[in-house]
């Protein structure tokens, strides 16, 4: 794919002003409480592995309206003091998949909680378990779309929310230090950790890895690319709700919810990105609220910097722990 978005100079100072809603705060912060009103406390079952150099646990916590959402929790073994953790929110369309296919925190001497995504994981990879059970009006294909008519019943309020009393059930553990906290993702999971990052207090990291769901009025017509196209395909025949499907969007745009993010973060940008368009992510990195950094991937696409980002936030994550 050709570079089509805006010169890299333009790109690094890029800060558009997006729509924000006045009663953002409120809209989140009631949201956040009624879920955690209705919390139970988090379920773990360890299970047999072939891994040996790890512990493994099929976790559920209480998400969105005291749904249960799963997750895998991976433990470095032979280790009984408060750990330092990662929680990381998964790509589009995936699920939370098996417990052997991401070592690399664990390894690393981190507790590593990896979230299933409410209602996916039958796309790609090998699945998930959570389902979504709350209806939606007209959509089209995909997720991007249910529940669109309004802010209250958008499909991402609820993700959204998982990934926050993820946070707070992962806390909760006796194994996790809850003052040394990360989040992480890439893609779909790279949006969701700006929100987390935008909504939880005290984390200690947050690397968005070429993320999704950003400055949606920019992307949404700038690619032809799924999954921001399910929102165009659905304008075209749902002619004349622009205003009020935007106006939705606004509440779960990220950049709006990096101008509320405090954590030191590193994010990742693929300048030939035709799924998230560079612009889109360094508008979110641009209105960060805390300090930055950026990796710039000149000659990728959407796999970004894949082990070599990892690999960068290994590096940024100790080094945040050590400061």
């Amino acid at each position: 794919m050709p570079r089509f978005d805006l010169p890299l100079e333009e790109l690094r100072s890029y800060r558009p002003d997006v729509a924000e809603p006045a009663d953002f705060d409120d809209f989140w912060q009631q949201t956040l409480e009624e879920s955690r009103a209705a919390a139970q406390p988090i379920q773990l079952r360890r299970i047999d592995s072939p891994l040996q150099s790890v512990e493994v646990y099929d976790v559920t916590f209480s998400g969105f309206g005291g749904d249960p959402v799963g997750g895998w929790l991976l433990l470095p073994a032979d280790t009984d003091e408060p750990l330092p953790a990662v929680v990381e929110f998964n790509g589009y369309g995936g699920g939370r998949g098996l417990p052997h296919e991401r070592l690399g925190w664990a390894s690393s001497g981190y507790a590593h909680f990896f979230m299933d995504t409410r209602g996916q994981g039958s796309a790609w990879g090998t699945g998930g378990v959570t389902a979504d059970p709350h209806g939606s009006g007209p959509a089209s294909p995909g997720f991007m779309t249910r529940g669109i008519e309004d802010p209250g019943s958008y499909y991402y309020r609820r993700v959204y929310t998982d990934a926050v009393l993820a946070i707070d059930a992962i806390r909760s553990l006796d194994r996790v230090d809850a003052a040394r906290v990360a989040v992480c993702g890439g893609s779909q999971g790279g949006g969701i950790a700006i929100a987390a990052a935008g909504l939880s207090a005290g984390l200690i990291a947050a690397m968005p890895d070429v993320p999704f769901l950003c400055q949606f009025e920019r992307a949404v017509g700038l690619t032809g690319r799924d999954p921001y196209n399910e929102i165009v395909r659905y304008l075209s025949i749902h002619r004349g709700t622009e205003d009020r499907v935007f106006e939705t969007l606004s509440y779960f745009d990220g950049v709006n919810l990096a101008r509320r993010a405090t954590a030191p973060a590193l994010f990742s940008v693929a300048l030939m990105d035709p799924v998230c368009p560079p612009s889109t992510v360094f508008a979110a990195r641009n209105n960060w609220g805390g300090v930055a950094e950026i990796a710039e991937y000149a000659f990728n696409e959407h796999e970004g910097g894949q082990g070599v980002q990892w690999q960068k936030q290994a590096a940024f994550l100790a080094e945040q722990l050590a400061g």
